[in-house]
């Protein structure tokens, strides 16, 4: 072969290697920014924007899209999607909380407002008012896991079968066609099938199921960042609010229930982690966004009760919020390491973490690369006394939401309720709580039994002496907190 010829084919080769890179980087790796309508609105940002989860942990958009017509069988409820109790904006097209990004392809991911944005409506016939940095009380997150790994373990979830429901709904170019076909169909069904051995504990049959509105946080740390073998341990605990980060902006406060992380920044890192399933494509990216999160939460102010206060009930309830409450909720304490001793709230979400579990997440969060204070590399003693801005909204109560409302709370443990149902968003503004035991609650949400393991209801015996008088005036005044 002529000098001439090898390079007229060392050309061809070049300009085919060239569009080869092309195709590949245009079709699984381009990254188109999210709209304005996301991006330009604080928001709708936090409901919407993206932290960079699609990349590694992000479903293409149409098997998302199709799943639950394929399997709704799995789906705990009849209204797809929906019966997952996302917070579901009208006239949008996905629930708060989930992220459509195109990068290649599009996919869907999620971010922090899937588990924080609240709801309540005053009536049953009214659209749902949503509350952004709000615990995601409906939102039934156990299920939603289960849903995903059940899927990919049905031997109908293949090529054939979801390339047939998508070819239903939409009209995929012959390209778009077999790259779902040979490419994205099986890596999603592998690496949902990598998830099953990290969800193992959620399909023991004597642990009780988190219900709406709370996760297993720490357990969820320790086998999805840690890598801990599984163990006995359970700890449910009710999705937090996440407003008014500012007040946590002091060296003597700890985050989490048990006190088990230093600061609003290493929390907002170590979710933000979770969510991404793997290191950041670029921490200056991912810090920055971390930072944008800390300063919007930091500024995002508690809602106010919807509902008229009877001010001068209010104005006698907090002489008595000063005298039985504000010790632990109004001062020095507030957000501090407590012992369980006196307080003898269930205990179990203190069996999760131990010192060792937090050295070893601090140490991978190093070898990303990121600085920050971490977790603390101390074992739990207890639950830390928290602040109650806007706890109207932060039912049901103590750490595993194991009392439906704030009059349950003045109560003794034993007339609390021993059975209810989570997850229903008809608020009772006189019990100060969501309708829990009403025929519509059941039938909508989760059965909480405080008899099973986690879940009980005992203790925080402080204003379960108040007379009545006094238990209804501080009820009045926690309304405006």
């Amino acid at each position: 072969m002529t000098k001439r010829k090898l390079l007229r084919v060392g050309l061809i080769l070049t300009v085919l290697i060239a569009i080869g890179g092309l195709f590949t980087w245009y079709k699984f790796f381009r990254e188109e920014p999210q709209p304005e309508w996301i991006t330009g609105d604080p928001e709708m940002r936090f409901k919407y924007g993206s932290i960079g989860g699609e990349r590694d942990a992000g479903i293409p958009y149409w098997i998302f899209y199709v799943l639950p017509r394929m399997f709704p069988e799995k789906i705990p409820g009849p209204n797809g999607f929906a019966s997952f109790g996302f917070a579901w904006e009208q006239g949008q097209e996905l629930p708060v909380g989930f992220v459509k990004k195109v990068i290649g392809f599009e996919r869907i991911g999620n971010n922090c407002a899937v588990c924080h944005t609240g709801s309540y409506r005053r009536i049953a016939d009214e659209n749902p008012t949503f509350v952004t940095a709000g615990p995601g009380h409906t939102f039934n997150l156990e299920a939603m896991f289960r849903f995903l790994v059940d899927c990919a373990k049905d031997p109908r979830f293949n090529a054939d079968n979801l390339m047939h429901e998508i070819d239903l709904v939409t009209d995929l170019s012959w390209i778009d066609s077999a790259i779902y076909r040979f490419v994205l169909i099986p890596i999603t069904k592998k690496r949902l099938l990598e998830r099953e051995e990290q969800f193992q504990w959620i399909y023991r049959h004597d642990f009780p199921e988190w219900g709406r509105g709370r996760d297993d946080a720490m357990n969820l740390t320790k086998y999805f960042m840690v890598d801990t073998p599984m163990d006995d341990s359970i700890g449910p605990t009710d999705m937090p609010s996440i407003w008014n980060l500012k007040k946590y902006d002091s060296e003597r406060v700890t985050l989490n229930w048990a006190g088990d992380s230093h600061d609003t920044y290493s929390v907002i890192i170590d979710s933000a982690l979770g969510l991404l399933g793997a290191r950041p494509k670029s921490n200056e990216e991912f810090l920055a966004e971390v930072k944008w999160l800390q300063d919007y939460l930091s500024a995002k102010a508690p809602p106010k009760f919807p509902w008229p206060i009877d001010e001068a009930k209010a104005t006698a309830g907090k002489a008595v919020f000063d005298h039985e409450c504000a010790r632990c909720h109004a001062s020095e304490l507030t957000g501090t390491r407590m012992e369980l001793r006196g307080v003898d709230t269930d205990p179990e979400r203190l069996w999760t973490w131990k010192k060792e579990h937090a050295v070893v997440a601090n140490n991978k969060v190093k070898e990303f690369g990121i600085d920050r204070k971490g977790l603390l590399e101390e074992d739990l003693i207890g639950y830390n006394p928290a602040f109650l801005d806007g706890i109207w909204l932060r039912a049901p109560y103590l750490h595993n939401g194991s009392v439906p409302t704030l009059r349950d709370m003045l109560k003794a443990p034993a007339d609390r309720p021993a059975v209810f149902w989570r997850g229903y968003d008809v608020y009772d503004p006189v019990n100060v709580g969501f309708i829990s035991s009403e025929a519509e609650a059941g039938e909508t949400g989760t059965k909480h039994d405080v008899s099973q393991r986690s879940n009980g209801n005992g203790g925080h015996l402080f204003g379960t002496q108040l007379p009545e008088p006094d238990k209804e005036v501080l009820l009045e005044y926690m309304k405006t907190l």
